[in-house]
């Protein structure tokens, strides 16, 4: 069989059997060994630990159990409680303002921590049962908290981005800094249709009582409240991203400054203890060993893929088909938004973008751009059923009375906001570098 089509087997083999159930690393794995023993046979298993040795040296993942240690420090920190409270003080009088503080303190969540389980679980727990006594419907609730805890996809610093810039090998640096407009861009529209709902059905988002908001502000400063609140997870922000887009450090030595900061701040609100401390360290060593062996599985993968001239075969596709440089790219987004209902976003990026990436580069597209684009669309792969992860965090800490339909009902306005988002990003790409 040619090695084109072969490839190609081994793509199709491969999903089929991760649609099926089998776990993904061992999936990838297991299967490019059988066909890599067919080309070369004992040999295979010399080359394919030299590959995969060269692929785990690559200092920028170092960045990804830093990440997610200060993530889960955090969340464990108690910031999430006092923050959500004052912005729900400060927006008490708008209608439809809790949601606009839910959203609020999300994306700042999402820039002091970038997971999205630690931060749609916290949002569930301190925010849904608040929103659903207040009369918020059940549908916008779970949205409005849900697509919020998403922002930690496209909002720096984003695990999504250090794996694309990666995988796209790219700045990371540089991918953080094209985010930001389109996170502000984001986080507004998320604002601005809460806003809109709550103004055309009133009965969906309520404001706080005049009584509830003196409630909260009785015996405190108000001033100060804020200041202490927000000033916290400003200044690991600024630490972090200010150290990348300053020069002063890298995105990894940036990722240790923030878990070390993410460690001062549990102390300062005295929540640190040695049970919390062994918590987070296995937890990061859970999530850090489900990424990684992901990418051991997908780089093997990857080099019988390419070993097979699968890309070449590809991009000689692509040539024929007479497809243009942005109508490849609005395919590619399309077989990775659908993908994103079935599978994983860390399967998307080690399984489909190592395939197109050589095709984007012989193309001449600005990989940065393709970056942002593929870190929004996978943004989406948390909030899509059946399978949005997002959607499962918050069932499994709604109350009772919080449907599945409710929830599936109440996300599909933020996938809107963010397929829309995408287009703009597609026809509009100097968006991205308004501060470059």
């Amino acid at each position: 069989m040619d090695g084109g089509l072969l490839a190609l087997l081994l793509f199709l083999v491969v999903l089929i059997f991760i649609l099926a159930g089998f776990p993904v690393a061992f999936t990838l794995g297991g299967i490019a060994i059988i066909f890599g023993l067919i080309i070369h046979g004992a040999d295979i298993f010399y080359i394919l630990p030299l590959r995969i040795y060269g692929s785990m040296n690559n200092f920028i993942l170092i960045a990804v159990p830093l990440f997610v240690f200060m993530g889960l420090m955090l969340e464990k920190s108690g910031i999430a409680e006092r923050l959500l409270n004052t912005m729900a003080y400060l927006f008490a009088g708008l209608r439809g303002g809790l949601g606009i503080a839910v959203i609020a303190v999300g994306a700042l969540l999402a820039a002091s921590t970038g997971i999205v389980g630690a931060t749609v679980v916290t949002m569930g727990l301190l925010a849904l049962p608040p929103m659903l006594k207040r009369g918020y419907s059940p549908a916008l609730a779970t949205g409005t908290i849900a697509s919020s805890g998403t922002l930690g996809q496209i909002i720096p610093p984003s695990i999504v981005l250090v794996l694309l810039g990666s995988v796209l090998q790219v700045s990371v640096g540089d991918l953080f800094v094209a985010a930001v407009v389109p996170s502000i861009i984001l986080v507004v529209a998320y604002m601005a249709y809460v806003f809109f709902k709550a103004w055309i059905d009133p009965k969906s988002a309520p404001p706080l009582s005049r009584e509830e908001r003196k409630n909260f502000a009785n015996g405190k400063n108000i001033l100060k409240e804020i200041i202490v609140s927000m000033l916290l997870p400003l200044a690991l922000i600024l630490a972090v991203l200010g150290s990348i887009f300053g020069g002063i450090a890298s995105p990894t030595e940036a990722a240790a400054l923030g878990a070390m900061g993410a460690i001062l701040l549990t102390i300062s609100q005295k929540k640190l203890s040695l049970p919390i401390l062994k918590k987070v360290m296995r937890d990061t060593t859970q999530l850090t060993s489900m990424v990684f062996i992901i990418l051991v599985g997908a780089t093997a993968f990857g080099f019988v893929f390419r070993d097979l001239g699968g890309d070449d075969y590809i991009i000689s596709l692509v040539e024929g088909s007479n497809l243009s440089p942005r109508g490849f790219l609005l395919l590619v987004m399309a077989i990775v938004f659908v993908a994103g209902f079935f599978i994983d976003f860390i399967e998307i990026t080690f399984i489909i973008v190592p395939i197109v990436t050589p095709i984007f580069q012989a193309l001449g597209l600005d990989l940065v751009w393709v970056g942002i684009l593929l870190a929004i669309n996978l943004q989406t792969s948390f909030l899509t059923p059946p399978f949005g992860f997002a959607l499962f965090y918050l069932k499994g800490v709604a109350p009772p009375e919080v449907k599945t339909s409710h929830l599936y009902r109440g996300i599909m306005p933020f996938v809107i906001i963010q397929l829309t988002l995408l287009t703009l990003l597609l026809f509009y790409p100097d968006i991205l570098y308004v501060f470059r």
